[in-house]
């Protein structure tokens, strides 16, 4: 059974939709049936696209547009000229990229540090020691010092001029939690 308030409530509610509705519709219904009997419109057909020529990448060898640029280092070291040895046969990691590798480890055997670098992704990938010495990456990198935490090499880049700098890079030990 409903009391009073409950009853007041249902009332009042009643009322509210008793004045939403029962309006006419007939306006609304003419409108309808107005648009109904209007023609359709042909529909355009779509615009021919034309192929783009293929685009043909020809910037392969040069740098990298996210490495750094070269800085003229020549200057800096009383006009030192170096240049790579290229009669020099080429190590395994020279066949990858150096922003790709990282060091993941090191290994010391009879009083010698090996650095453990990983080649980064791809189907050749695998872990190579290194040591001072050695050389990695595509730009003729030598390691000059190797430490348990990091191996410092010196890479050899085209100037743009037609000459070498020397460009120093440091690879860290990625330590994975």
């Amino acid at each position: 059974m409903l009391n009073k308030t409950s009853k007041l409530i249902v009332l009042a509610m009643a009322l509210a939709l008793s004045a939403c509705g029962g309006g006419d519709l007939s306006k609304l219904q003419d409108e309808i049936e107005e648009t109904k009997r209007r023609p359709g419109k042909q529909i355009e057909p779509l615009p021919v696209f034309r192929p783009l020529p293929p685009f043909s990448y020809a910037a392969m060898t040069k740098r990298s547009p996210f490495e750094r640029p070269v800085e003229e280092l020549a200057s800096v070291k009383g006009g030192k000229t170096v240049e790579p040895d290229l009669s020099r046969p080429k190590e395994y990691l020279e066949n990858f990229s150096i922003t790709n590798m990282s060091m993941v480890g090191t290994v010391e055997q009879k009083g010698t540090l090996w650095a453990l670098i990983d080649t980064g992704p791809g189907a050749q990938r695998s872990v190579e020691p290194v040591t001072v010495g050695n050389y990695m990456g595509r730009n003729h990198g030598e390691i000059i010092t190797a430490s348990p935490n990091q191996i410092e090499v010196m890479e050899i880049v085209a100037d743009g001029d037609g000459g070498w700098v020397e460009r120093p890079r440091i690879i860290k030990l990625e330590e994975k939690e």
